[in-house]
């Protein structure tokens, strides 16, 4: 009778075990999935959504570029996705994003050393989005002059798609530049948050410049991201002008051993631009 009453204890002993070892074995799978898999996944989820913005921000480019070819008032709807949610039944952080009209006197455009308010010194706004990631590295998408910049926190912005300038390099240089001046809706231009967000523009007014007669000597672009903006011009206008980067500005100018004039078109056209749901006139 002992005998039988230690078998029995033995296997009710081994079956507590067992249930430990399988929950000790559940428990570990569960942590190298949480630990290891989850920050991949996140992380790839996040780089996926960066990818989504870059495409929406072409978009939203292509879309104003359209407005100001047919000067059509009637507004347009492009989607941004500000963020990315969460894993379901593991722990991890959501993305978020903020999107915002951006404009300064500090940043323009100017001919021949003009300053803001003179005649031949334009406004240079742009579209600022700014991705929180909690995974992959934390980017920002600027559409600032008709470009979109890049930024990370290491490293230099970068111009990912050129702005609308088109070089002729022939008995004279030609520069057709279409800028758009981004006009922020009041209340309605800035906004954050994780889901979808719509940008509504709408063209406004705008109108065809031609600097003539002997042409200009420097086109000059104060902006935040002189970095991106110089490597853009050096590839559109090569070794045909003098390149001068500061801190806060890029210039491009006449070359005294190159008789070539310059002559600037410039096509500037207002954007209004509406943040968020709803629509005001």
């Amino acid at each position: 009778m002992k005998n039988k009453k230690s078998l029995r204890k033995n296997y009710a002993v081994a079956g507590v075990i067992e249930a430990l070892l399988m929950v000790a074995l559940v428990s570990i799978i569960l942590s190298m999935i949480q630990l290891v898999y989850v920050p991949d996944m996140m992380e790839q989820r996040e780089a996926e959504h960066m990818d989504q913005v870059s495409n929406q921000f072409s978009t939203l480019k292509s879309m104003i570029e359209l407005q100001s070819i047919t000067n059509s008032s009637a507004p347009i709807s492009t989607m941004i996705t500000l963020g990315s949610r969460e894993l379901p039944y593991f722990i991890s952080a959501r993305a978020y994003g903020d999107i915002s009209t951006q404009n300064s006197e500090e940043h323009y455009v100017s001919v021949d050393g003009a300053t803001p308010g003179d005649q031949n010194c334009y406004e240079l706004t742009s579209i600022k989005y700014t991705a929180f990631n909690a995974y992959f590295v934390e980017q920002t998408y600027i559409l600032e002059g008709g470009g979109i910049i890049v930024k990370q926190p290491n490293g230099n912005p970068v111009m990912r798609v050129d702005p609308s300038i088109r070089v002729v390099n022939k008995s004279i240089i030609e520069i057709y530049f279409n800028l758009p001046i981004i006009i922020g809706a009041p209340g309605k231009n800035i906004t954050s948050g994780f889901g979808k967000c719509f940008i509504r523009t709408n063209w406004s007014e705008g109108e065809f410049d031609p600097i003539e007669g002997v042409g200009i000597s420097t086109l000059n672009i104060s902006t935040q991201y002189p970095n991106a903006w110089n490597e853009s011009l050096y590839g559109l206008f090569g070794n045909n002008v003098d390149y001068d980067e500061g801190g806060s500005y890029v210039k491009i100018s006449k070359k005294p051993t190159d008789p070539r004039p310059i002559y600037l078109y410039m096509k500037y056209y207002y954007i209004y631009t509406q943040i968020g749901h709803g629509w005001i006139k």
